[in-house]
């Protein structure tokens, strides 16, 4: 490592080299170091011979975007080391398939060719690191490497003096008395402030930006409109864009974890309209914002103290089992609001036998161009197609362009079939026309203290959804380097509830497919290879910044304002984002993978680490017992009994219990394997 940390500050790097094959590689090095005086005319032609008869013989691609050509002869007097990066990856027919950026070419005597091999293995170590893999893919000088390298070696052992960094598991360790997850959580993520600023001045942020503000505006519209239709428009859509644009700032402002994003939340919304139906069949309806004021003001005040007790590091005990489970149901859950829309149009469509099914069959084209225009142009980044820069930009802002295509193609037809678009207000006049501010001394004094009781069961449901929510984006697969803030951000959550609970606002918390979507949106990614030919995509860096949040909250909360702008917009294609946004968090999820064993041919199965060391049967055996408690949670869900669904975050606490059980149903050895927070790091050096 020391030879490469030395060529590099003595300037023995090309940043940016036009180059098509490794041949013209090798010609504009060798002129480089002809031209720095390392190397005199007469040895140019050695070298340039012994560097292309090498690779014929013995190709050097060895992967992770790196080829590593040498060549030792006695015509060279001293050794030396060029590093190159290409102006853009080149397809040299590297094991994994993808192309080349980065070449490390040594030179030398033959004495020292023994010597060289230290050096060779240490740059494939370091080329397997994602993390520098991705900062020496936008260095700008030789400076910027050399940091790169030092933080590469500072991550292997870091020294003795600094603080180690911490993963999102290691933050729910807390050590001292009350407050003291608080304090660790703002030490942790105060220092990265001004860089959560600076960090979200990117193409890519603007990308992120703008898909994200339909993919929340979109469920904010919906859970609005169904919570007015339910209380009789005491909280509709009009509270939930504010809530959602207010809350939303304050969170970015304020928290430790920026890339979530808050939003009404199905189980949250259940909660509201059965306590709005409770209130209705004590003959107390008028009374019903006073009462969910007082509810929403213990609520808040149960999760701060949670937050200040540290009762976020109970997270600890749940594990990927519970998170993948969870994460499945957040993302069917939007699959099926995204199916049940379009099931509505064609029932409403087909109830009448006279009329024609137009509407209804353009609604579905049009979702599911949405869907597969935003899926192909996500991947548009891995083609062979166009320029790189117009391939991150198509990959960037396909979802985007997938809206607004989808959008015109409507527009086009609009003369024969008119779509459904968005409708809501306009203005900060509440929906029902009654005053933003509620008035809490309307609710009797018993209930100000009875409504403590349904208030723990909202705060159970706030604090899991919340912090599993935290959890997942946290996940070390994410390559997240700022660290968390678990107790902070439950803690700004439990006050912006009681906030919202004097307006008569609905309660927000973390978001599970929204905050996911929101980080996949700002994650440079690679695709890898597996020992059996198994491809996936690999996080290299996330851009964890503060802008784009700030930024997707500010618009939907001028999205009040441009009413008529949005009102174009065809409710279609929000459904083809909700189909979308489903179906890539489903993606990477290990249960999803695991159940999808079970429509393969054995012969077939990918080469896991966990294939490789737990059973087929334990796996089936596990995944189905992951499978079931899926199964329940979406019974509990879609119950119709009230009484049943407000229970739902009681069911996701007790799947900490059930995992407690399969200890006792599978090998220790198995399950560690299965329920480990990332893949093995021997196993992650093997996918190329």
């Amino acid at each position: 490592m020391q030879n490469l940390r030395d060529a590099i500050r003595e300037g023995n790097c090309l940043l940016r080299l036009e180059a098509r094959s490794m041949d013209e590689i090798f010609g504009s090095t060798a002129e480089f170091l002809v031209q720095t005086g390392r190397l005199s005319h007469e040895q140019l032609g050695v070298v340039l011979e012994g560097l292309r008869e090498h690779e014929r013989q013995h190709p050097t691609v060895i992967g992770n975007g790196c080829a590593l050509p040498h060549f030792y002869d006695d015509a060279i007097d001293a050794p030396m080391m060029v590093f190159v990066r290409l102006h853009r990856p080149v397809n040299m027919g590297a094991p994994d398939g993808a192309g080349t950026q980065f070449v490390f070419v040594l030179l030398g005597p033959t004495r020292i060719a023994s010597d060289h091999l230290d050096t060779l293995a240490s740059v494939a170590r370091l080329m397997a690191d994602s993390e520098f893999h991705y900062e020496a893919s936008v260095a700008k000088s030789k400076d910027d490497l050399l940091e790169a390298i030092d933080r590469h070696v500072a991550r292997l052992r870091p020294p003795a003096d600094a603080t180690p960094r911490v993963t999102g598991a290691d933050d729910l360790k807390v050590e001292g008395g009350i407050g003291a997850g608080l304090l660790a959580d703002v030490r942790r993520r105060l220092p990265h402030y001004v860089d959560d600023v600076r960090d979200g001045l990117k193409s890519k942020s603007a990308a992120a930006t703008l898909f994200m503000f339909f993919a929340c505006l979109a469920p904010a519209i919906a859970f609005g409109g169904i919570m007015g239709e339910a209380t009789g428009q005491a909280i509709g859509t009009v509270e939930m864009l504010v809530a959602t644009s207010v809350c939303g700032v304050l969170y970015v402002l304020l928290a430790g974890q920026p890339l979530i994003l808050l939003g009404g939340v199905g189980p949250l919304l259940i909660f509201t309209i059965i306590l709005f139906r409770l209130t209705d069949d004590l003959q107390m309806g008028d009374q019903f914002l006073a009462i969910y004021g007082w509810v929403g003001l213990w609520t808040g005040l149960f999760t701060v103290l949670l937050a200040v007790t540290n009762a976020s590091g109970l997270m600890r005990y749940f594990t990927r089992f519970t998170d993948e489970i969870f994460s499945a149901l957040m993302s069917l859950i939007f699959i099926y609001e995204a199916v049940k829309a379009l099931v509505g149009i064609f029932h409403g469509s087909f109830s009448d036998p006279d009329a024609p099914h137009d509407v209804a069959f353009l609604s579905l084209l049009v979702a599911l161009g949405t869907f597969y225009v935003a899926t192909q142009l996500s991947q548009f980044r891995k083609s062979a197609y166009l320029l790189p820069w117009m391939r991150e930009f198509l990959a960037d802002f396909g979802p985007s362009i997938a809206l607004a295509v989808m959008a015109v193609v409507a527009w086009w037809l609009s003369g024969e079939v008119v779509l459904p678009t968005l409708t809501m207000s306009s203005g900060l006049t509440t929906s029902s026309g009654r005053p933003w501010q509620v008035d809490l001394n309307a609710a009797p004094v018993w209930i100000r203290f009875a409504a403590a009781g349904p208030a723990l069961l909202a705060t159970l449901l706030v604090y899991l959804t919340q912090n599993i929510t935290a959890r997942l984006v946290n996940s070390p697969e994410n390559k997240l380097r700022k660290g968390a803030g678990y107790h902070l951000d439950l803690a700004v959550v439990g006050g912006m509830i009681a906030g919202c609970s004097l307006f008569g606002l609905p309660w927000l918390c973390a978001a599970t497919v929204r905050s996911l979507a929101h980080l996949r949106a700002l994650a440079t990614v690679e695709e890898v290879t597996s020992p059996s030919g198994d491809k996936r995509d690999r996080v290299l860096h996330v851009d964890e910044n503060r802008v784009t949040a700030f930024v997707i909250h500010l618009l939907i909360g001028g999205s009040l304002f441009l009413a008529p702008i949005l009102g174009l917009v065809p409710k279609s294609t929000l459904y083809g984002l909700f189909l979308y946004m489903g179906f890539v968090s489903l993606g990477g999820n290990q249960f999803v993978e695991r159940l999808s064993l079970w429509l393969m041919d054995s012969a077939m199965y990918p080469a896991t680490h966990y294939m490789r060391r737990v059973s087929i049967r334990t796996i089936h055996l596990y995944t189905l017992l992951q499978f079931v408690c899926l199964v329940v949670l979406c019974v509990v869900n879609l119950y119709p009994s009230e009484i049943v669904q407000i229970l739902f975050p009681v069911f996701i606490a007790l799947l900490v219990p059930v995992r407690f059980l399969a200890a006792g149903w599978f090998p220790k050895e198995d399950l560690a394997v299965l329920d480990s927070d990332e893949e093995p790091e021997e196993e992650e050096q093997n996918w190329v």
